[in-house]
């Protein structure tokens, strides 16, 4: 990080954090964010909100046109809330709905489709403009961020990674097995 005060209304810093799902990204940007005092940014969580937004439509996530179309007239924004980050979308909190078996599942063909990438990378990099940002999800480093002051890749055995999922999502209350994980 630059010696530059990260609060200033015009220096944008961030921390880039990618890796594959259930290596603990979202843990360790949280507990980054907090420690240096910078904005946490869950863009996995704005894929999801447009994944539940496709699911909820009745299209197929594979429908690229009628995805794209779909998802450049949604509001999805992210905050703060106690440390937690809630995830609106059209101004309904969607924060638990996102993490359901059908949206992990629809997910990566809903990221896949090229327009929705593009929106929801102009998206994160209208969110972190003038911020002092620790941002997790895939591609970030290269994609999203490829200047990015700092870049961490996580990695963790797939079995460590399908046991962190299983507790996040029994802690939240869904019935979901190790074998759908």
């Amino acid at each position: 990080m630059t010696g530059e005060d990260p609060t200033t209304a015009d220096a944008t810093q961030v921390v880039a954090i990618d890796g594959p799902a259930g290596t603990g990204k979202s843990s360790v940007s949280r507990l980054l964010a907090d420690e240096i005092g910078a904005q946490y940014l869950d863009t996995g969580a704005m894929y999801r909100a447009a994944s539940l937004a496709v699911l909820r439509a009745g299209l197929a996530p594979d429908d690229e046109d009628a995805v794209a179309n779909l998802v450049s007239g949604l509001t999805i924004d992210l905050r703060d809330r106690d440390g937690d980050t809630v995830v609106l979308l059209d101004d309904e909190d969607v924060s638990t709905a996102i993490r359901a078996a059908d949206v992990t599942a629809a997910v990566s063909a809903v990221a896949a489709n090229a327009a929705v990438r593009e929106q929801m990378v102009r998206l994160q990099q209208e969110v972190a403009q003038g911020r002092f940002v620790v941002v997790e999800g895939r591609d970030i480093g290269t994609v999203v961020f490829p200047d990015a002051e700092l870049k961490l890749f996580m990695t963790a055995d797939t079995a460590v990674r399908a046991c962190r999922r299983y507790k996040e999502l029994t802690g939240k209350g869904m019935s979901v097995t190790m074998e759908e994980i």
